[in-house]
């Protein structure tokens, strides 16, 4: 079982990590996704340090909790609160215009790279 300073560091890391991708490809973000990238990120590090499954496996599965808690947060975001943060309506396999198909291959791609991260970040905090 990991650290919880682990996970709070790997939380925080995929805050700033994921507002910055956000803001480098869309000019913004909110502060709702800020924490969507923590939680998300946190998942990422715990089954990269935390599991044996394969990298494709580890991918795959954090595709899916990706676009899980995408799906509720768009729920939240966008149908009940009406903040208009993000609309998929337009994208091809959208699910209430909240998850597509596109972005989920989209993260299941961007985990591989989640996994490296999370794999140096590990061995640069359990080496102290």
């Amino acid at each position: 079982m990991k650290k919880s300073g682990e996970i709070i560091y790997a939380f925080l890391f995929g805050c700033f990590l994921y507002s910055l991708i956000e803001i480098a490809a869309r000019g913004c973000t909110h502060w709702s996704m800020t924490l969507t990238g923590g939680i998300c990120f946190s998942y990422i590090y715990h089954i990269t340090n935390g599991s044996k499954m394969s990298l494709v496996r580890k991918c795959a599965a954090g595709a899916v909790f990706i676009t899980a808690v995408e799906l509720l947060v768009g729920i939240y975001d966008n149908i009940i609160m009406k903040w208009n943060v993000w609309d998929y309506s337009d994208m091809p396999a959208n699910i209430l215009g909240q998850i597509c198909l596109p972005f989920s291959l989209l993260w299941f791609l961007l985990c591989f790279a989640g996994c490296f991260l999370s794999r140096a970040i590990n061995k640069k905090l359990t080496a102290q």
